[in-house]
């Protein structure tokens, strides 16, 4: 008997045993379905992590202070002050920008609407840091921040919480004890990393320290974070160093940390990566099960046939014949299921994709993969009730039938 006979009556055998090939094919399905998913949605989740993290600025670095390195008992804790972000901005060739920053957190209220908002104080360089556009409105300039400028520019979701549909610009709301102006509302941008600026509201530093929370020491001002912009991604290693060093010599010690944006996001994406294989290999034992199920369905089936086993080999069928026709049931078996599940996988990474942020991806060669693997297991996983099959003595078949 031919090949092509052989993978005609096992597609015949397999369709008239409807229900039982559905059971038998159901683990492959399922594991097939799973890894696929899981590929599509970490492959998302890298992509959307991976954006969110450069959303929050180009080549970006964050000075601030390490807390573990201050003693304890040895007066105020050391800090930050506005002199080192000046002089980061005039010492480190790699640097092109420079956002020292103050945060608080504080009542503002417009009319009768009060909320609890993040209140930060910080200079025009922010916004090409942080890569941030304006709505409307405008930010103010340095001269507005020599001055002391009682002026704020909101978040786009502050913004709505204290105003609704009522333009913004030009109105005043109180910040603390303070009255502000509203000068501006900035493009929305989304969280990331726990960092959600459309929650926030803007205000110059200089007015921050010196009209809200008090940041004079003897030092000058004290700041609690600086976010520096290298001038691109290769200067990013040259900016962290030279910034490293300027700050040691400065304050005497390093006790402070630099931490560049490209180190989050490398550290970030090898979570997700590592999640993801963690899951397509959870997903993976589904596959294994399967394969054990079509073994021990395909043994029932040499049991059930050992009669039509019995006849082929007694009118000169040969081993061969016998061990191709049950292997190639079993990859039959296994191929069906794995298209099967790769369809209901990538139509749930679609539907991930509609649903939440997550833009999943499923790359061709993980299609490829999964065929191949499934095809595999029925290969792997038929092989011992095919030989089982071929090594029946036709006498004892017939006897036994």
């Amino acid at each position: 008997m031919n090949p092509l006979e052989n993978i005609k009556m096992a597609v015949k055998t397999l369709t008239a045993n409807k229900l039982r090939s559905t059971l038998t094919v159901l683990g492959i399905v399922i594991g097939n379905a799973s890894v696929v998913a899981m590929i599509g949605i970490g492959q998302g989740a890298q992509t959307f992590t991976q954006e969110r993290v450069e959303s929050l600025g180009a080549n970006l670095l964050y000075v601030f202070m390490d807390g573990q390195g201050s003693e304890v008992g040895a007066g105020d804790p050391p800090q930050l002050l506005l002199s080192d972000a000046e002089a980061i901005a005039a010492q480190a060739p790699a640097v092109k920008l420079v956002s020292p920053m103050i945060s608080a957190s504080l009542t503002v209220n417009y009319q009768s609407r009060t909320t609890k908002a993040t209140v930060q104080g910080i200079t025009p360089d922010f916004l090409p840091v942080r890569n941030m556009q304006m709505t409307t409105g405008r930010f103010w300039d340095e001269v507005a921040q020599r001055q002391d400028a009682t002026v704020v520019v909101l978040g786009a979701e502050l913004s709505q919480k204290l105003f609704n549909r009522t333009n913004p610009i030009g109105q005043e709301i109180q910040i603390g004890d303070r009255s502000f102006q509203v000068i501006g509302v900035l493009q929305r941008k989304g969280a990331a990393l726990g960092v959600n600026p459309d929650v926030n509201a803007f205000i110059p530093i200089t007015t921050m320290a010196n009209q809200l929370v008090g940041r004079s020491v003897p030092g000058g001002m004290s700041i609690d974070e600086i976010e520096i912009s290298a001038k691109d991604q290769a200067s990013i290693r040259a900016a962290a160093f030279q910034v490293t060093n300027i700050l040691t010599r400065l304050r005497g010690k390093q006790d402070f940390l630099v931490v560049a944006n490209k180190s989050v996001q490398d550290l970030l994406r090898q979570i997700t990566e590592a999640l993801s294989i963690m899951l397509a290999a959870i997903a993976g034992i589904s596959l294994l099960v399967g394969g054990i199920g079509i073994m021990n369905i395909m043994l029932v089936s040499v049991t059930e046939r050992t009669q039509e086993i019995g006849l082929r080999k007694a009118i000169g069928a040969p081993e061969q014949s016998i061990l191709q026709q049950f292997l190639i049931e079993a990859v039959t078996l296994s191929i069906a299921g794995g298209i099967i599940g790769i369809s209901i996988g990538v139509g749930s990474a679609v539907l991930v994709g509609v649903f939440t942020p997550l833009k999943p991806t499923v790359p061709f060669s993980a299609i490829v993969l999964a065929t191949g693997v499934s095809g595999g297991i029925g290969l792997i996983f038929g092989v011992v009730p095919a030989r089982q099959a071929a090594k029946l003595d036709p006498i004892v078949a017939l006897r036994r039938a």
